[in-house]
This record gives C-alpha cells, structure tokens and sequence, in this order.
C-alpha cells in the first residue's frame, strides 16, 4: 500500500508529522498509538529509514484495510499548514545545467556553446549548494520577494532524499541509498550570479550564494513519496504553472546525468548522509530563457508524477 509522508504545522506552531494513505492525510502519531514510530520525524526516521520503513509500510496496510481505526487521525488535506518534509535537512546539492532541453533552450537564448551530450565529452555533472534550513519553504508558503534582485527565477526539479550513508557507491547501487523524492523550486536570484563592477578575470566575480541562498530559497514537498513507490526516478513527468500558465513541461527522461550517476558522482568526492538533499536539475522553461521573472503576487506550481504538487507565493 502506498504511503507519503509530511510535516505540517499545529495551531500552536507545533510541527508534527503526518501520512497520507490513497486519498486521505492522517496525524502520525495518533494512528501509532503507542509505538515508538508516533513520536519521530521524518528527519528522525531516516537515521534508519529500513526499520521506519518496515513499521510504516505495516500500518499503512492497517489504515488502508481498517480506515475507521484511523478516522480520529484524519485530517483535512486542504486545511492542512504543511512545513517542509525535512525540518532540519542535511546539506542540498543541486545540479546544474542537466536537462538536455534545458540546455539546448539556453544555449538557443544566448548563443552560449553549452553541451548536449557532456558525458560522450567526458564532461562531469556539477552541483553548487544551497543552504538548508534558512533556504527551505513549505507547500503554500508565501516567500517574500528578496530586496537584493529584481530577477528572480523558478526552477522546478525533482528532490532526491538520502536514507543511508553513502561513500564511493556505484552507478547500479546508488538507487539503494535514497530514502525517496519530493518536488523543489529552485528559486534563483539570476542578478546575483555575476558582479559586474568586479573585474571578469577576477575569482571574486560570481557569487552562488546571492544567486541561490536567500529566505525561502528552496521550497520543497509537500510530501516525502518512499523511494519504492517510485519505479524509475528517470521516467517522471515534471511541469511547473506559472499564474495557471504551464511554462515548463517536460520528463526527468531528459537528464543527461540520471539520478543514480549524481549520487555515485557525489559520493565519490565526499561522503553523502541520510536527510542530504539533492536537487537533480531543471528543465526548459525557466524565465532567464524569455527573460520574464517573479513578481510579488505570482503563484507558482510544481507538480512531478506520482509525487505531488508543490505552491508556491512570492510575496511582496
């Protein structure tokens, strides 16, 4: 039986933790009554996600098969105040320039010499960071606009979530070590990437952490889908709505660095923790492409097959 997980936030600001089953939402710890399972977090579960997965997936056929047990958890999924599915996440990895549409539609806009096929040039993937927490952003969360840019920019991407500790892993086994996917938003402040008055041969000439970190960076969920449920990370529609306008609409297919190979990448510089994030890329669409950005008022959609929705407001 499939089952999501969620944080989501009390009237008295208490983040507690919820699970969906089919179509209905559920307070954790009431339908676990007195198993350990009711008083952990996400965060918490993926210190060891095999025994929080063998109790989840129990009780999620118990709900399903005796959904009156569980009707004094039931919640209302529309007036649920969700909080990010990770509270205190790792560090996030985010890929850049990894969907072949993506980069032939930049390439395209600017007359930039971008790689279609960067493995076949023996090219490696490439990440930056975004910071976790004070980058983070819940599902219907407004995100104020940041006073440092006035061209902010939507990415949807796929969220890849760490379950194990892992160093050195293979292409063929990196699949085992992910607890499971939620949906992001890339939010990128492109006037920030470059500083113009400082000279181009100069290393202090970009700046990442202005581009990408800010308040609400990073919106992520609003659920954490188990990685079981998921057939194939490389085969999941992937669109994001801008004011109802579907401004990108594509297929994680389009990775030209699957999933696997970034976390096998990964690992192979460092060692990769459980509540890591990695954020696999974005495809055609963004506002650079159009130069069209964010205004305050705009409310943005990020939908992946079988994950979720993810809205988003940025505020004035």
């Amino acid at each position: 039986m499939k089952y999501q997980l969620f944080h989501y936030r009390t009237d008295g600001d208490v983040v507690r933790t919820g699970m969906a089953v089919a179509t209905h939402c559920y307070d954790l710890a009431t339908v676990a009554g007195n198993d350990a399972i009711a008083a952990w977090s996400i965060d918490a579960m993926l210190d060891d996600w095999s025994a929080a997965c063998a109790k989840l997936e129990a009780l999620a056929a118990e709900v399903s098969m005796n959904p009156s047990r569980a009707a004094a958890a039931a919640l209302d999924r529309e007036k649920i105040s969700f909080a990010p599915p990770l509270v205190r996440p790792g560090v996030i990895y985010a890929a850049g320039a990894n969907y072949r549409d993506h980069v032939a539609a930049m390439s395209k806009a600017f007359n930039m010499k971008l790689s279609l096929d960067p493995k076949s040039e023996g090219i490696a993937p490439w990440h930056f960071i975004k910071a976790g927490r004070g980058t983070l952003a819940a599902h219907r969360e407004r995100v104020a606009m940041p006073g440092h840019t006035k061209t902010l920019d939507w990415e949807a991407e796929l969220a890849i979530v760490m379950g194990r500790r892992a160093r050195n892993v293979s292409i063929d086994n990196a699949l085992d070590y992910v607890a499971g996917y939620t949906c992001a938003n890339d939010l990128s402040a492109r006037d920030n990437l470059r500083r113009d008055n400082v000279d181009a041969s100069s290393p202090f000439r970009f700046d990442w952490i202005g581009h990408k970190c800010f308040t609400g960076a990073c919106p992520l969920g609003p659920m954490l889908t188990p990685a079981q449920f998921v057939a194939s990370p490389e085969n999941l529609d992937i669109k994001l709505w801008l004011n109802d306008q579907l401004r990108q609409d594509s297929n994680t297919s389009n990775h030209l660095y699957g999933v696997a190979e970034q976390i096998a990448y990964l690992s192979g510089r460092l060692e990769l923790f459980p509540g890591d994030v990695i954020l696999s890329g974005t495809p055609a669409g963004v506002g650079m492409e159009s130069q069209t950005f964010l205004r305050p008022g705009d409310v943005m959609r990020v939908w992946i097959e079988g994950l979720g929705e993810l809205e988003t407001t940025i505020a004035p």
